[in-house]
């Protein structure tokens, strides 16, 4: 058979020698002295009395004293919270108001922009009506100088320009007949019919956007190609003058 093991306690015992088994038992002594004074009651002087009412009182008046400085800090908090939560609402009413301003003076300008871009094209329009009018005028008191056949057949030749004008016209206004689409808002409501107005509203923008760029486009084209037309003039006449210096 095993011999049996010691406990820790007896082996470190009788590894230690008698002097030093003596030294720790009275530390351990020392210890428990030390402990027993901490958990013993205070005595009270003979003589005074305790009113244990008035403690309880004291210790109560100090909890009310804290719980109420808790209760004020609650509410200070609360406060500063209903603060910051009426500052935001205001910033963002603010905002609001900031942003349907902006959106009202864009919408003016958008529509100041339009009401321009329709004054231009009605000038311009009546611009070239005045220019194909004088034109026309000049034509006319040529052709009322000129011989009376020649004139005729001049007649004749703007006769036949003029139905064949007629004829393209009548093409056109078939094509568009039939591009058109016949506007069905019977069955609408009236929130239906506020969607349907804005989206002709934005389309006849768009057209009248696209439109206003055409004609910007034309007007460019049509400066080039004079410009184009004056420079071969300018060198067909210098061209000219070298050949008659070089025949001299």
């Amino acid at each position: 058979k095993w011999p049996q093991r010691q406990p820790q306690n007896q082996r470190q015992s009788l590894s230690q020698s008698p002097s030093q088994r003596q030294s720790l038992s009275q530390k351990r002594k020392i210890h428990c002295i030390f402990i027993l004074t901490l958990l013993r009651v205070p005595k009270i002087p003979d003589g005074d009395k305790v009113d244990f009412d008035d403690i309880q009182k004291k210790r109560q008046n100090k909890d009310l004293v804290e719980l109420q400085a808790l209760i004020d800090a609650h509410f200070e908090h609360r406060k500063k919270e209903e603060e910051e939560l009426i500052a935001l609402k205001e910033r963002i009413e603010k905002r609001r108001a900031e942003r349907a301003e902006q959106n009202r003076i864009r919408s003016e300008k958008e529509k100041e922009r339009a009401a321009r871009r329709e004054e231009e094209r009605l000038k311009r329009e009546e611009a070239d009506a005045k220019k194909k009018a004088d034109e026309d005028a000049k034509k006319k008191s040529a052709l009322s100088s000129m011989g009376s056949n020649y004139s005729s057949h001049l007649q004749k030749a703007d006769s036949k320009r003029g139905g064949k004008k007629e004829t393209e016209r009548e093409k056109k206004k078939k094509i568009l007949a039939g591009r058109r689409k016949a506007l069905n808002i019977d069955h609408l409501n009236e929130e239906k019919l506020k969607e349907k107005a804005k989206e002709l509203h934005e389309w006849m923008q768009t057209l009248e956007s696209e439109k206003f760029d055409h004609i910007e486009r034309l007007k460019r084209q049509k400066y080039e190609v004079t410009t184009l037309r004056k420079r071969v003039e300018e060198l067909s006449k210098f061209s000219k003058k070298g050949k008659t210096v070089r025949r001299k």
